[in-house]
């Protein structure tokens, strides 16, 4: 649990500061789920360009409480939580200053939005929170107002906890957390999850991470995992003290997540899914009389395919499907290895290209249109998806046919700018696994909006 807030103060002597306005919302990692916002009488005057900056001036203070007032409420919100601030140094501070005079001793782990920014977002021009938010796509508004700049820092920070694909904030998060000793353990955790599409990460006691999964529906698939018999579930039962999660929205995103998280982690139980998840592949060649020939064989990674299938079966029934869509002909697919003209061609729906009454330049036109449609090689496009709320979506940006990572912008926000766009996606690598991914997701999900990108 993290509380995010903003402090505004008087400004003056190191350590002599007040508080004249806080804000803090308490997140869960996903959501807010309690806030507090307030003026604050700081008992001392505001310093002039302070009250010009903020907007806060003595007379708006004068019958705001004071901070012993409010003490008890900060202490609430903020008690089993990382406090996390842009520039947290400052805020920890001014907050711990604050309760001295009051005589409590306020301690907290903390967390800073400027320190994880210079690491997950590297070269940035600047990290202050008004030009690192706009750069991003992040709105803001109240500048300079704590409670505008608190709802910036948690847009932010959630943008930094997807950035974090090696875990480090969730992890560092888990094992500064107070053990908590609850008989049923296994239940508590079940009870605990949510029941939509995500990414959930299996913890041991010193928060290493253990198992990744992915599930529409993350509490169904614990269940799934701690009433199974089998011998790794038994031994995960056995060693999870902690489950946290990574909501996605989109099950495309939770699949490519996923797959990158257990590649960089290397969890021990997740040894089954590190080997890839497809075996066939889709090839194409010319024959001496310029038909282009669909082929599906064994994956290789020396050749380069169309697209990727996970068995067998699944190519084979893909291969007659686009014979009947696209009009093709059953030999020229490998489906069809008789003598003379195929089958398809004496019910009519193929026209002749087996015979030779079809010229290449025509059949081919149709073969390129598959290709085209169920391969990203060379292209540059995104694809849009459910985001986590209902006012966003999520985004993968591909580029000269290969994939670079994933994001979210709101509904609100328009992105027509590829530097933009860039900004606001979490870099992925590029490999076959996510690749073959992102096909078969297309395939099984027609109305998915994919946008060519125009580059200027």
């Amino acid at each position: 649990m993290y509380a995010i807030l903003d402090i505004e103060t008087t400004g003056g002597k190191y350590n002599e500061e007040g508080i004249t306005e806080i804000a803090i919302y308490k997140f869960d990692g996903h959501e807010v789920v309690d806030q507090f916002i307030s003026l604050i009488n700081p008992e001392r005057p505001i310093q002039p360009f302070v009250a010009n900056l903020t907007g806060i001036n003595n007379e708006m203070l004068r019958n705001a409480p004071k901070f012993y007032e409010v003490a008890k409420r900060i202490v609430e919100i903020t008690t089993g939580c990382v406090v996390v601030a842009h520039n947290a140094n400052f805020d920890y501070r001014i907050l711990q200053t604050e309760f001295s005079r009051l005589g409590f001793d306020y301690e907290r782990q903390s967390l800073c939005t400027v320190e994880l920014s210079k690491s997950l977002i590297p070269d940035q021009p600047s990290y202050s929170l008004g030009k690192l938010v706009r750069s991003l796509g992040i709105p803001l508004s109240d500048r300079h107002r704590a409670n505008g700049d608190a709802l910036a820092t948690v847009k932010l920070f959630k943008f930094l906890l997807t950035r974090d694909l090696d875990k480090n904030i969730i992890i560092e998060t888990v094992r500064a957390d107070p053990k908590r000793q609850i008989d049923d353990k296994l239940l508590r955790l079940v009870e605990e999850a949510p029941t939509t599409t995500g990414v959930y990460y299996m913890h041991q006691e010193d928060g290493k991470i253990i198992y990744i999964g992915k599930s529409k529906n993350i509490k169904k698939r614990l269940n799934q995992h701690f009433t199974s018999d089998n011998r790794k579930s038994r031994r995960i039962q056995t060693e999870v003290t902690r489950i946290t999660y990574e909501i996605t929205g989109s099950e495309l995103l939770a699949l490519l997540k996923e797959s990158e998280e257990i590649k960089r982690n290397r969890p021990k139980y997740n040894r089954a899914l590190k080997r890839s998840k497809f075996d066939q592949a889709l090839y194409q060649f010319i024959d001496d009389d310029g038909f282009i020939n669909l082929k599906v064989s064994k994956a290789d990674i020396r050749k380069r395919s169309i697209t990727t299938f996970s068995n067998r079966q699944q190519a084979k029934s893909y291969m007659h499907r686009w014979t009947e869509e696209y009009s093709l002909c059953q030999k020229l697919m490998g489906l069809d290895t008789s003598a003379g003209n195929c089958f398809n061609y004496t019910i009519k729906q193929c026209f002749g290209a087996c015979i030779s009454t079809e010229s290449p330049g025509e059949y081919n036109t149709r073969v390129q249109k598959l290709i085209n449609n169920n391969s990203f090689d060379g292209q540059d496009i995104i694809i849009i998806d459910r985001g986590r709320d209902v006012d966003e979506q999520s985004v993968i940006l591909v580029e000269e046919g290969k994939f670079k990572g994933i994001g979210y912008f709101n509904l609100n926000h328009q992105i027509n700018n590829i530097d933009i766009l860039r900004s606001i996606i979490t870099p992925m690598r590029h490999n076959r696994d996510a690749q073959h991914i992102i096909q078969s997701y297309i395939r099984q999900h027609k109305k998915l909006k994919i946008i060519p990108i125009t580059k200027v």
